[in-house]
């Protein structure tokens, strides 16, 4: 433990060209006392540490010396990689690791260019979880499972699927626990997955960290597929996935605003292949049914063009349920008018109906409304 320390204390001289006592020990996590014991080690051991005495005093290294023990270790190189990312390597275990590999290429860059760890931080940060999510606790076997990861070792594993326990000692689990071969972590919007081939099955599938109830080693080792690319398969897996939640369909004709915004209130995957197999009703069928002039939209204050009938689509859109839709498309307003389920339009007709008795004419902006 010391002598990682001492190689840490010539690595930040080395790369600080110099540092007072207390930053030292601030770096390092150890008193300041212990700072002076190993500055005098390393006196001793022949490394040149100079030290100014007085207020604006500190430790260097004299006469330029560098120290050539910047090799950096299998599981350093991985985490700097990383090193982008530090919540990300906080909750996987990794954050010393990729501190020390920072330091160790600091040290072996050229003098002008020891500052560009410092200048990459300052100008990019990736901020993974979405907006308006409080910050949640990292899954506590997280660790466990990235060193699977990171070492090829087979785990045997608990996994929670809601109420129901898989691999543990409910009803319906197995009392051993489901071994896996855990392939990648992804995080995705906050929170964490694990790509795993289940050893029975030989399956590749998907699991919430969250979830994971317990991690035991196995003492084993798996021979990883060289052809497995963790983008590519969770890219198809998240889009199947997406696919899967949305059982329902619903039809509706939206003006150009709303085709405009449909994707920003539904799935977008959704709405992208509704729009791409979206029909158009014909202007000039609708405008002698309808005796209305077609192709004109009205300007609003907001700056978006509405209104008229020309311009509108019919699409067929996929839906989690008719609950979220009438959620979802209420949001559109007059730009979205559902035609199909009729118990789902009857829902809009509703909305409004109790809309207009708020804002239609002789509405009293003081009298108690319907909340039924």
């Amino acid at each position: 433990m010391r002598a990682a320390r001492l190689i840490k204390m010539v690595l930040l001289l080395q790369t600080r060209r110099a540092m007072t006592g207390a930053e030292l020990a601030a770096e390092l996590e150890v008193s300041e006392r212990t700072v002076s014991r190993d500055v005098l080690a390393l006196s001793e051991a022949g490394v040149p540490v100079y030290a100014d005495r007085g207020r604006s005093g500190g430790y260097r290294l004299v006469g330029g010396y560098r120290t050539r023990l910047t090799g950096i270790a299998r599981g350093e190189a991985e985490a700097l990689f990383l090193s982008g990312v530090p919540r990300a390597l906080r909750e996987m275990g990794l954050a010393d690791a990729a501190s020390a590999a920072r330091l160790k290429v600091s040290a072996a860059l050229l003098p002008e260019l020891s500052d560009a760890h410092r200048s990459a931080a300052q100008r990019f940060h990736l901020d993974a979880p979405g907006w308006w999510q409080p910050p949640q606790e990292p899954p506590p076997h997280l660790p466990a499972l990235a060193d699977g990861v990171w070492d090829d070792r087979v785990v045997r594993m608990r996994y929670r699927r809601r109420e129901a326990e898989v691999g543990g000692t409910s009803r319906a689990a197995r009392p051993r626990g489901r071994e896996v071969e855990p392939y990648g972590l992804v995080l995705k919007a906050g929170v964490w997955y694990l790509a795993a081939r289940v050893r029975e099955s030989g399956d590749l599938r998907v699991y919430r960290a969250d979830r994971v109830s317990g991690v035991e080693e196995t003492g084993q080792r798996f021979v990883r597929d060289e052809e497995f690319d963790l983008p590519a398969f969770w890219e198809e897996r998240s889009a199947a996935f997406a696919r899967s939640i949305l059982r329902d369909k619903v039809v509706l004709r939206l003006t150009p605003a709303g085709t405009r915004r449909l994707r920003y209130v539904t799935d977008a995957r959704a709405a992208e292949e509704a729009l791409t197999t979206a029909e158009d009703p014909g202007t000039a069928e609708e405008t002698e049914e309808t005796g209305e002039e077609t192709g004109a939209e009205e300007e609003t204050g907001d700056g978006e063009r509405h209104g008229g009938t020309g311009g509108r689509v019919t699409v067929v859109l996929a839906v989690e349920s008719l609950d979220v839709a009438h959620t979802q498309l209420l949001a559109l307003g007059p730009e979205c008018e559902v035609l199909e389920p009729p118990a789902l339009r009857a829902r809009f007709a509703e909305a409004a109906r109790r809309m207009a008795a708020h804002y239609g004419p002789g509405a009293d902006a003081g009298a108690p409304s319907d909340h039924r």
